[in-house]
């Protein structure tokens, strides 16, 4: 366990195939040796189980310059980011433009820690990319708005979809 644990930490930063590498190297080796285990066999059984299935994300942080190598890390960014909401707004709870906005708000949020942005750098390049992002937002925002209606007057908004299903020609 020390060995991965110093694998992982990469303290002398190598790139992310030497790494790869290197704990694939220790996973054949505990495998190898694993009825040599004792009484340990069924801990090292699980410690592979566990590393396969993270094993798809587990090295992203070496590939990707800044990026949290552990979920802890990770979450310290959307704890700043509610921190923010809640300070921005004086709500206590997560602010409904926080759930509607949240993939654009808490990307922002963190970024802007890292680095400052002149106006060129947040002119968006791949206007379809932006596009797509708008439409994602403007369906959500659309939903948030249809579920205050529904729960100010039920009656009123379901008598409206029913109308509109009526004029599609398709029965109630």
């Amino acid at each position: 366990m020390h060995r991965a644990a110093h694998l992982l930490d990469n303290k002398e930063q190598h790139d992310a195939a030497t790494v790869r590498h290197d704990y694939t190297q220790l996973l054949l080796d505990m495998v190898q040796h694993q009825a040599d285990a004792g009484s340990l066999s069924p801990a090292v059984t699980h410690f592979l189980k566990v590393t396969d299935s993270y094993e798809a994300g587990l090295f992203h942080c070496y590939e990707v310059p800044n990026l949290p190598c552990t979920n802890n890390d990770l979450e310290h960014y959307f704890g700043s980011a509610r921190r923010q909401e809640r300070r921005a707004t004086g709500r206590k709870g997560a602010s409904p433009g926080l759930v509607v906005r949240g993939s654009v708000r808490v990307i922002a949020s963190v970024v802007t820690e890292l680095t400052p942005f002149t106006v060129a750098d947040i002119r968006p390049q791949q206007t379809d990319q932006w596009r797509e992002l708008r439409r994602t937002l403007d369906y959500r925002h659309e939903a948030r708005r249809a579920q205050l209606r529904f729960r100010r007057d039920p009656t009123a908004y379901l008598t409206r979809i029913e109308e509109r299903l009526l004029q599609l020609g398709l029965p109630p």
